[in-house]
């Protein structure tokens, strides 16, 4: 058994390191001269993508600054690592944008709001995870016309919110850390409770209950057809296509994830039979990584099961926190997400690809989950969406780190909100001349379009 400290003792610890590294030194984001050009950043990563999704990447980036910061990641990453921070270290989500927090699944049919993505999870600096979501909050809100107040205010309640429920984690005991969560009785509280208009109160309320309906049953009905008597995906390319050369590839993944599920969950994986599969894209910054949608029927041809597997990467973190601690990045992954969220998909697992060494993890492709739209929120909104964001990292954070540690780095007044803020509203600057350069270099041809990847699709 590890011996902790007491809890004074180690909000002492995290007040030392205040002295050694102020909060101050968080603020502002300087453009080195050193900086990569972003367009030569991201032709770097095309290596180990599929080269005829690249396009779409490309196009799906270039639509907004938003959609830019989505899709770089590792560039961001980079840049982080050129900033101060506090030493202080917690199993990190590595993509903490504010579109990934959203209404997830319980295995016991409930609805938390938590953290979704978790590609690029490590064990890093605290600070890392929470500048990205103030910069998220920035762009977002810049991309709703939102003023510059409004802007600076969604990335001050994401940092306040972080500070004030990690001083409340401090206090906790670390068993009641791992039970709590913002579940659907607590957002239905907030909400309640929450300075927004009744029109954005009864969107929020609409998304809860379409998250309820989105399981594999809604999936099964979207995305498959019947073709002679025959189960399979609808082809609807770019973003759902057969490619049958991938049938080796996914036979064995699937029989190899099996390995990696508890015994008691192997059990009901084997009730369901593989039927087909398909390219399935995903999101922005993940386009052109290798994913499937997996179709399995439960028997009966009503009671279908719909998988996803997805190509994990090293994350991109990884080049400054250090390598993680699994030689699998998709047990990385799993194993991450494992620690972090408040619940998890039972059907978790990992897999690899024994021809060219790619590691894959697996889950269910829609399992209750439901995106809470930026764009359709107005600046109060945001800000509680910020808010409960932030609450929601802490708690995350608080699992795998040391809540009073960071709590007594934090302090209780308001010169770390600051300073995050401050971060944001200039990375966010930042990330608006990046998506500048990359719309020129589509527009001009020096990167694939939409376009290309349609001419290109195997046939």
């Amino acid at each position: 058994m590890v011996h902790l400290p007491d809890v004074q003792e180690r909000k002492a610890r995290g007040r030392s390191i205040r002295e050694t590294v102020p909060r101050s030194l968080h603020a502002g984001w300087l453009e080195p001269e050193s900086r990569p050009d972003p367009v030569t950043w991201l032709r770097a990563e095309e290596t180990d993508r599929v080269p005829h999704l690249l396009g779409l990447r490309y196009s799906r980036m270039a639509a907004s600054a938003w959609g830019f910061l989505r899709g770089s990641a590792s560039l961001m990453a980079a840049d982080l690592a050129t900033t101060a921070t506090s030493g202080l270290r917690v199993q990190a989500c590595g993509d903490a944008h504010i579109g990934n927090f959203r209404l997830l699944g319980t295995p016991e049919r409930e609805l938390n709001f938590d953290i979704n993505d978790f590609d690029e999870t490590l064990p890093a600096p605290f600070e890392w995870d929470l500048k990205r979501l103030a910069t998220s909050a920035v762009v977002a809100a810049r991309q709703n016309g939102f003023s510059p107040d409004a802007c600076r205010a969604a990335a001050a309640g994401a940092a306040r919110s972080y500070r004030v429920h990690m001083a409340e984690y401090a206090d906790e005991h670390p068993l009641e850390v791992w039970y709590l969560g913002v579940d659907s009785a607590t957002l239905e509280d907030v909400l309640a409770r929450a300075d927004i208009d009744a029109e954005q109160r009864r969107l929020a309320r609409k998304r809860i209950r379409k998250a309820r309906e989105k399981d594999n049953l809604k999936a099964f009905r979207r995305l498959t057809t019947t073709v002679n008597g025959t189960l399979q995906f609808r082809n609807d390319p770019p973003l759902l296509y057969h490619d049958r050369r991938d049938s080796g590839v996914v036979h064995h993944a699937l029989s190899s994830y099996r390995s990696t599920l508890p015994h008691h969950v192997r059990v009901l994986f084997d009730r369901y039979e593989l039927v087909d599969y398909a390219v399935k894209v995903v999101g922005v910054g993940s386009v052109g990584t290798r994913c499937w949608a997996v179709l399995f029927d439960g028997g009966d041809k009503r009671h279908p099961l719909v998988m996803q597997v997805k190509q994990a990467d090293r994350s991109v973190l990884e080049p400054y926190a250090g390598p993680a601690e699994q030689d699998h990045q998709g047990r990385r992954v799993v194993e991450g997400q494992r620690l972090t969220q408040a619940a998890g998909d039972i059907l978790l697992g990992w897999t690899r690809n024994p021809v060219d060494g790619a590691d894959f993890y697996v889950r269910q492709l829609w399992d209750m989950k439901g995106k809470l739209d930026t764009q359709l929120m107005n600046e109060r909104a945001l800000a509680l969406f910020a808010e409960l964001s932030g609450w929601t990292l802490a708690r995350a954070h608080a699992r795998s780190g040391d809540p009073a540690a960071i709590h007594g780095y934090l302090g209780s007044g308001q010169a770390f909100d600051k300073a995050i803020t401050a971060f944001a509203v200039d990375y966010a600057d930042q990330t608006g001349r990046d998506h500048r350069r990359l719309r020129e270099a589509v527009r001009s041809g020096e990167l694939p379009d939409e376009s290309v990847t349609l001419s290109s699709l195997p046939r």
